[in-house]
């Protein structure tokens, strides 16, 4: 299993620079207790992050939710998405999979805690007029990947990288139909 040490240094480094004050990490009991309440463990380099780092607040775009605590968390926001995906035949959000960060307009950043990488997906609900399935897409094969691109200033979703360079796009999302079928 990878280390992660000097990714988790460079991540806290940037946090603290760009924060006034970053949130205190979790500890141990509240990362377990999270675990426990999401019915799944967090990639490793994501416990990392909450536990090293701070309790959300930095991070691309509108920035990492809280992972619990007061307001709108990692926790709250997959307990709201799946129980509004609860029952419906066709359901939009898939078992196993944690937003951690909103983009706006429904939009999520959202972590795959089946995948020990962390794959991190872009839910887009306004693509998922033909299935929920098409509002799916790889925003990168790990987390790891994620914050490098985060890190170096390439994400699709900064405005001169975007202009000026080759960003690489969310590409669909493969599994898509099929871990939402299962989640039915």
């Amino acid at each position: 299993m990878a280390d992660f040490g000097d990714l988790v240094e460079r991540v806290a480094e940037r946090a603290g620079s760009e924060a006034e004050a970053l949130t205190s990490p979790v500890t141990e009991e509240e990362l377990a207790s999270a675990e426990a309440a999401l019915g799944m463990a967090l990639p490793p380099l994501l416990a990392r992050l909450y536990r090293e780092v701070a309790n959300g607040g930095f991070g691309p775009g509108y920035q990492l939710f809280p992972l619990v605590g007061q307001g709108e968390t990692a926790v709250e926001a997959f307990r709201t998405e799946r129980a509004q995906s609860a029952g419906e035949d066709d359901p939009h959000w898939p078992t196993g999979i944690l937003p951690i960060l909103t983009w706006g307009c429904g939009m999520f950043a959202a972590v795959d805690c089946h995948s020990e990488a962390g794959t991190v997906l872009l839910f887009e609900p306004n693509a998922g007029e033909d299935g929920w399935e098409h509002a799916w897409f790889v925003d990168a094969d790990s987390l790891n990947a994620w914050l490098e691109t985060w890190l170096s200033g390439t994400g699709w979703y900064e405005a001169e990288a975007f202009e000026e360079t080759e960003t690489s796009e969310p590409q669909p999302w493969k599994p898509a139909a099929t871990r939402l079928s299962a989640s039915k």
